[in-house]
């Protein structure tokens, strides 16, 4: 089991300074920044059906598509977390929409990681979007109790955003 914890309201919504680790310092396909606790940031989104939060939009992960995810990823060197969330919603459901409340902060310390994460109400989903060709992500509706099975099967970590958004 994962150690993943939620922060809501003891960290801060936003990081005011980050630390920023380019591809020729550590030899990665992408900057990564990280926070003051040497936490590496990222955003997610769970991206709802609609505004009563009942269905959950899921993505097939990289390197397993038998397995599904959230949409998220790092945040980008002087980017806001809201933006990163709201940014990995596209490139990797290729949904478009609202985004909505801030639903907490979560820490999985055994990965080094803080994620910021939000509700995304989606608008539209497009047909073709750039990962479905170069990476042959898939998506899919599932409703909260199903996400969560999904989710534990690779993702245990994520399971906690779902069960932050039923208890409120």
């Amino acid at each position: 089991m994962s150690s993943t914890k939620c922060h809501s309201q003891s960290l801060p919504h936003k990081m005011p300074q980050d630390t920023v680790i380019t591809t020729k310092d550590l030899k990665l396909t992408s900057d990564r920044t990280y926070d003051n606790d040497g936490m590496r940031r990222r955003a997610a989104c769970l991206c709802f059906r609609d505004r009563l939060e009942k269905e959950v939009l899921l993505i097939t992960s990289t390197h397993d598509v038998s397995k599904w995810i959230v949409p998220g990823g790092g945040i980008d060197p002087g980017e806001e977390p809201q933006h990163a969330a709201e940014r990995e919603a596209h490139e990797e459901a290729g949904a478009t929409g609202t985004l909505g409340r801030f639903v907490g902060i979560f820490e999985n310390k055994e990965k080094n990681i803080r994620t910021w994460v939000y509700a995304f109400y989606v608008e539209n989903l497009q047909e073709h979007w750039s990962e479905s060709k170069s990476l042959a992500r898939r998506r899919q509706w599932f409703s909260l109790e199903e996400a969560k099975k999904m989710l534990s099967i690779h993702k245990t970590s994520q399971v906690q955003y779902i069960l932050s958004v039923e208890k409120t």
